[in-house]
């Protein structure tokens, strides 16, 4: 059900699902019905109660959006909240996951990215810490889930190019030495200059059987990063 799961701080844990909890993904050639099974069933893994996981309509931008209370979901590859469960899916970009500390307060926010190709190059970890910090968190930490690696994230030399001039760090060459991309190492160089420090960072999912890889496989389905609060 889970392939990482820990409690990081009293209270609030952070996981990553795997292959065992299936597809949660509405937009891939499945069936919604078995899919909303498997997000309860998670759910209920995870000891969520009556709450439910929010979920977002991921489309490769820069939008956060911050979530009150559990909604169908917004257009965005960022969400926030101070307590609201959240859910991010990928099959290759890297999912991450961020708690800030709210000085004085029991309160804690919480956070998570969608950050594939275009996410980093836009910055989209920026943009997400400013809204986190704005919601008063002080002390931020980040995990990064399972993603694939730059030795395995091939792309044409002229996008490699383009997207280190934006993140000088995600140039790479893959294995068998053609231009790649190693987004895992540009997320950490943004999250470093914006002084959150960087708890985990997960295996390469194109080399992992049990996590789901896009470039890999194709027609897949998506697993999950998740944040929660224990009530």
């Amino acid at each position: 059900m889970f392939w990482w799961r820990k409690e990081v701080r009293p209270g609030i844990s952070v996981a990553f699902s795997d292959d065992d909890a299936g597809n949660l993904a509405l937009h891939v050639a499945d069936n919604p019905d078995n899919v909303m099974v498997r997000r309860a069933r998670l759910e209920a893994a995870a000891g969520l109660g009556e709450r439910r996981f929010q979920y977002m309509n991921q489309v490769h931008g820069k939008a956060v959006e911050f979530i009150a209370a559990h909604s169908d979901g917004p257009t965005a590859d960022a969400m926030v909240s101070t307590g609201q469960p959240l859910a991010v899916m990928v099959a290759d970009c890297v999912p991450i996951v961020l708690l800030g500390e709210v000085p004085d307060e029991t309160d804690r926010v919480l956070a998570v990215v969608h950050a594939g190709r275009p996410g980093v190059a836009a910055d989209i970890v920026s943009a997400t810490v400013a809204e986190m910090r704005n919601r008063g968190a002080a002390t931020i930490s980040a995990w990064l889930g399972p993603s694939i690696c730059g030795e395995c994230y091939e792309v044409p030399e002229q996008l490699r190019a383009d997207v280190a001039a934006a993140v000088p760090e995600t140039w790479s060459t893959t294995s068998w030495g053609t231009p790649a991309l190693d987004l895992p190492a540009g997320v950490r160089s943004q999250l470093k200059a914006l002084d959150v420090r960087v708890e985990y960072s997960g295996e390469c999912t194109r080399e992992t059987s049990r996590l789901y890889s896009y470039r890999r496989d194709q027609q897949t389905g998506r697993f999950a990063g998740l944040v929660w609060t224990h009530e």
